[in-house]
């Protein structure tokens, strides 16, 4: 939908807060079966729940990290890149202004009036509004201007694989719909711990009973950990640098390209390759931009090896160079063999995705005139938002070891060229360089790249499903 704006929330009133999520008309499966013009989501943060009285014994069934938050260690922080100019003491909201509830707001046209429609009475008892995010339409590009979105992972629904065979040795694009919804298998073949309530608990006869334990009700079937970041964006900063490096137009569209990880259009840097890549497709436009892995770009001559786009999905499988034969797989697995060494370095991609959406905010402004020196600052940025089932295991670990890392594949001293702090990880190692690889082996590196994304906010949050949101809604000793 083409509008849509987000509100963070506060719990001013329990017993009114909770008639009114009780009520929500919140969007589910059913509605998506026909054409819809507005849709509403709710999610939670571990605080927002014990604001409207979920029992502590419960809330303690969620993962550590949410439990925490996003701020709420100076390790995590340090490990997700929130240091320095990102560190949450300077942030907008999250961290000391913790939300206790996010509402998602969406409409093709005629949003104020939806989202008026939304703030009852009751809800404007129940709550007050921390912050309002309003968002821009792009047209489907991020401010930067690269088309935004292109790739994204596909659920295993039917449970068509199996996990863990000979085809992951592989990279593939379908993985198993425990990855993003708890209650379900994930590519471990395991079930990712979640509340599991006894039967005698209050309100636990209106939750499904949990697939891997039936005598127990299952408070996260069918949700999901939501990550929320609010990310600013430095256009002009990013098209002058890139100005700065060549005087010619092309080589500077090339360059860029070269950073993000993809043409401007979307379009891969690498050619569509003609084996198919199971969960890629049938889509034409899908296949022509993400039927592709990095094995067809091992010297990273096409796609530089610490472009932001081959760090956020590496496009590994479960062995370097995929299924290449038995006496092949022996030798890799026993050590021998000296070629993709590199590639050992990066764990498969498949433990590891996320599904992101992203919503960009402020006024556009093309790259021509922001390359200009005297280009206006149009304060754009994008609010970042994915959804998991495992924090740690996927958007903790790219955050942390694919776009943060200094030393991703190998490399040493660069961290993500675009969403990089540039501080130095350890104290004077720095972490500001970009290397364009070479056909000669004369690699093109470039040193003193700045900061061109700065974090304003972030939480992580739960979007629960829709008996699991009842049961908060239905409060202590339902």
């Amino acid at each position: 939908m083409k509008e849509a704006c987000f509100l963070l929330l506060s719990v001013t009133d329990a017993t009114t807060a909770r008639a009114w999520l009780a009520a929500a008309p919140v969007t589910t499966v059913q509605h998506l079966e026909r054409h819809i013009t507005t849709a509403l989501h709710v999610a939670l943060t571990a605080a927002g729940m014990r604001a409207l009285g979920v029992a502590g014994g419960v809330i303690s069934g969620f993962s550590a990290e949410f439990i925490t938050g996003m701020a709420g260690d100076d390790g995590r922080s340090r490990r997700l890149g929130d240091v320095a100019a990102n560190a949450p003491s300077g942030w907008r909201w999250g961290g000391a202004r913790e939300p206790h509830v996010l509402l998602m707001l969406y409409a093709e046209t005629g949003l104020d009036t939806w989202r008026q429609q939304i703030e009852t009475a009751g809800f404007r008892q129940g709550f007050a509004v921390l912050e309002t995010l309003e968002t821009s339409d792009m047209n489907g590009r991020e401010p930067f201007g690269f088309t935004d979105g292109v790739s994204q992972p596909r659920l295993d629904w039917s449970a068509e694989r199996q996990p863990g065979t000979s085809a992951d040795l592989e990279y593939g694009n379908l993985l198993s719909a425990g990855e993003f919804l708890l209650g379900y298998r994930n590519e471990y073949g395991l079930y990712t711990d979640r509340p599991l309530l006894e039967p005698n608990q209050p309100g636990a006869q209106g939750l499904p009973p949990a697939e891997d334990n039936p005598a127990r009700h299952d408070l996260g079937r069918n949700g999901s950990y939501l990550v929320f970041r609010e990310l600013a964006q430095d256009v002009r900063g990013f098209w002058q640098f890139i100005a700065a490096q060549t005087a010619d137009e092309a080589a500077r569209v090339t360059f860029a390209q070269a950073m993000v990880g993809r043409q401007i259009s979307g379009e891969g840097l690498i050619p569509t390759g003609t084996r198919p890549i199971r969960g890629v497709g049938p889509d034409a436009t899908d296949i022509a931009r993400n039927q592709f892995t990095y094995d067809q770009d091992r010297e990273g001559l096409l796609c530089p090896f610490g472009a932001h786009v081959r760090r956020a999905n590496p496009r590994t499988g479960d062995m370097p160079g995929g299924r290449q034969g038995l006496i092949a797989q022996l030798i890799r697995m026993l050590g021998f063999g000296h070629q993709d060494l590199s590639q050992d370095v990066i764990a498969a991609s498949r433990f590891h995705r996320i599904i992101r959406r992203g919503r960009e905010y402020g006024e556009k402004l093309m790259p021509e005139i922001a390359a200009q020196p005297d280009a206006p600052d149009p304060h754009s940025g994008l609010h970042f938002i994915c959804l998991a089932a495992n924090i740690a295991r996927q958007f903790e670990f790219i955050q942390n070891a694919w776009l943060m890392s200094a030393k991703f594949d190998s490399m040493s001293g660069e961290a993500d060229p675009l969403i990089g702090n540039r501080a130095e990880l350890p104290p004077g190692q720095p972490t500001d360089g970009f290397t364009v690889q070479q056909p000669n082996g004369l690699n093109h590196r470039i040193g003193g790249i700045p900061a061109f994304v700065t974090v304003r906010g972030g939480a992580y949050f739960f979007l629960p499903g829709l008996r699991a949101l009842r049961y908060m809604a239905a409060g202590p000793g339902a």
